[in-house]
């Protein structure tokens, strides 16, 4: 349910929806096609064919293509954002979005980083920049515990790499739209 992929669906849309009303949602269905839609489709599709080993590409050695394909497009989303005039709020979430790959992405390369809490926490910071901040961080610190805790008993990650995925992802995000906004 808050697989990284998921969030990255939903998130734009309540974004859009939330700052800019039905335009806000079309600019939220670009980003989250392109930014979520398509990696989640590439992903099963390369479980089912046997490219990758499973859904959370537990195989570090498979995530580099990956990881690119999502870093590619990201960067269609924003340029196509950018080229069309999209309102700076989507822009700075696309590219938070970027910012928390630019980070997460090198490290996963010798360090499982949880990807899971990264953009969980990322999600979390973005939605308090359009929601009352208070009860989104209350409830945002409550869910990305609950998603550390999950990831760490079913033994993908270390308390140690869940919490820095949480950390890199807050912090990319936070510092993208206090430099973007």
């Amino acid at each position: 349910m808050f697989a990284p992929a998921h969030i990255v669906i939903v998130l734009p849309l309540l974004v859009g929806a939330v700052s800019s009303g039905w335009s806000g949602v079309a600019w939220g269905a670009l980003a989250a096609a392109l930014c979520g839609g398509i990696p989640l489709g590439v992903l099963l599709a390369g479980v089912r064919s046997g490219r990758l080993g499973d859904k959370h590409v537990r195989d570090r050695a498979q995530r580099p293509k990956l990881i690119g394909l999502i870093v590619v497009l990201v960067v269609a989303a924003l340029a196509l954002m950018v080229l069309l005039g999209a309102p700076r709020l989507m822009v700075a979430g696309a590219t938070a979005m970027l910012t928390t790959l630019a980070v997460t992405g090198p490290v996963t390369l010798w360090w499982k980083i949880s990807f899971h809490t990264a953009v969980a926490a990322g999600g979390v910071v973005m939605l308090a920049w359009v929601l009352p901040p208070v009860p989104v961080y209350a409830a945002g610190a409550v869910l990305v515990a609950a998603l550390a805790w999950s990831r760490v008993v079913i033994r993908d990650h270390t308390a140690a790499q869940t919490v820095a995925g949480a950390v890199a992802g807050g912090a990319a995000t936070w510092l993208t739209l206090a430099v973007l906004l």
